[in-house]
């Protein structure tokens, strides 16, 4: 008997008869004497119609106030949940993020888990209960509600799975693993049998919409043992999907790279001469910082006269909201030439642990995009990951030769 999480996207709750077959398969598993906890999103596209709703009352919303008006799709979910459980003849009990209670800090729309209270949780699980939990939402120590930010569900379950010491975290969405990269990109992708989570982590920070980086991140720090998985498949014919591992495997040899990343969502900057001394980079992106904004690949270039040009990548949904501060603020205080932007590119990564023990992966990388006539503008190293900035008309085809020249498409 096995206590697990089990963590299910909007797509997975997307209609009644989705939520039945939600209900079926969390009674499969009780029926097998195992111990569930039951984490879900809203409905698939009820998070963005409520944005939309608030936005169309205030162009920006009060983020406390949003919050409260977001948090509600869940609770829709997980009640309808609990009816068709029990409806099977299930035994099952709905919680908010803050009956549970989930703690966060104040940061309405990006708050961080603080603390989880398992007390209600375990009363119920001895019982027999199924537990069903909101994700995506807690509260602050004032009882303000807060959410977690966009994909923060998968960030609920591994933090619960972390709490209660569970055997497994399994994260059901509408794919059926991790693969070397999207299959509507590249048909020939492979799914992975496993992944460790440093290549995990790297490919969510890298775009891969499959899991949100928090929650690899919370995973990795805990020890949560995670499995991706379909919850679209039939019946009996459920696969295994793909295990995210804690060490690489010792028993075969590693592949050079694991998969390709992307990112469509990214947007550069750069000031242009800006002078070059100690400091500047704090002086740029200290007050970016300060309004949470996450800056991502950093360059800044070899200082001639005394100045220097500096870049890097925001999301693209910050692009014009940092344009705007380096201009009216930054620019005029450190005594910056100009300011450019370009929100038309993306992030093009290969990514592996068998990188480590296998030199000239940067070349032949480079040279494969060369061979294409892909200019790169930015690149960015770790021990397992390289990344480059293309403009984005060359996504597609950057990923495809680049899955090829890695042999990624070979079973």
């Amino acid at each position: 008997m096995a206590l697990i999480v089990q963590k299910y996207g909007g797509t997975s709750m997307g209609s009644a008869e989705r939520i039945r077959n939600v209900a079926r398969r969390v009674a499969r598993w009780k029926a097998q004497g195992h111990h569930l906890v039951v984490v879900v999103s809203a409905m698939s596209g009820e998070t963005n119609r409520l944005i939309a709703l608030a936005k169309d009352v205030s162009p920006q919303p009060d983020a406390r106030e949003l919050d409260v008006m977001v948090s509600t799709g869940e609770q829709v979910t997980i009640a309808l949940l609990a009816m068709a459980l029990k409806d099977i003849g299930v035994d099952a009990r709905s919680y908010t993020g803050g009956q549970v209670k989930v703690l966060t800090d104040s940061t309405h729309t990006k708050a961080r888990i603080l603390h989880i209270d398992d007390v209600n949780m375990r009363r119920d699980l001895d019982r027999g209960t199924v537990v069903i939990v909101a994700g995506f939402q807690g509260v602050d120590e004032v009882g303000n509600i807060t959410t977690l930010g966009r994909g923060g569900s998968d960030t609920s379950g591994v933090a619960l799975a972390a709490a209660l010491g569970a055997d497994e975290c399994q994260i059901y969405t509408d794919v059926d693993g991790v693969y070397t990269t999207d299959p509507r990109i590249v048909p020939e992708a492979r799914k992975l049998e496993r992944v460790t989570f440093e290549e995990m982590l790297e490919m969510a920070s890298l775009g891969s919409k499959v899991l949100q980086i928090r929650s690899v991140e919370f995973a990795g720090k805990y020890k949560v043992k995670l499995r991706v998985l379909s919850s679209l498949e039939e019946e009996g014919q459920e696969t295994s999907g793909t295990l995210i591992t804690f060490e690489e495997d010792k028993n075969m040899e590693q592949p050079i790279i694991s998969g390709i990343a992307f990112n469509r969502d990214e947007a550069k900057l750069t000031v242009l001469g800006v002078p070059d001394r100690p400091g500047i980079a704090y002086q740029i992106l200290g007050p970016i910082a300060e309004n949470n904004i996450d800056v991502d690949m950093i360059i800044q270039n070899v200082g001639h006269d005394g100045t220097t040009d500096f870049s890097f990548t925001v999301n693209r949904g910050d692009f014009v909201r940092t344009k705007k501060m380096l201009e009216e603020q930054i620019q005029p205080h450190v005594g910056a030439r100009a300011v450019e932007g370009d929100n038309k590119i993306c992030k093009v990564s290969a990514v592996g642990v068998g990188m480590r023990s296998h030199p000239g992966v940067a070349s032949k990388m480079f040279r494969t995009l060369a061979e294409e006539g892909i200019n790169i503008q930015m690149i960015s190293t770790s021990e397992i990951k390289i990344s480059v900035v293309v403009d984005e008309k060359y996504l597609e085809l950057a990923v495809r030769v680049l899955h090829r020249a890695f042999g990624l498409d070979q079973a």
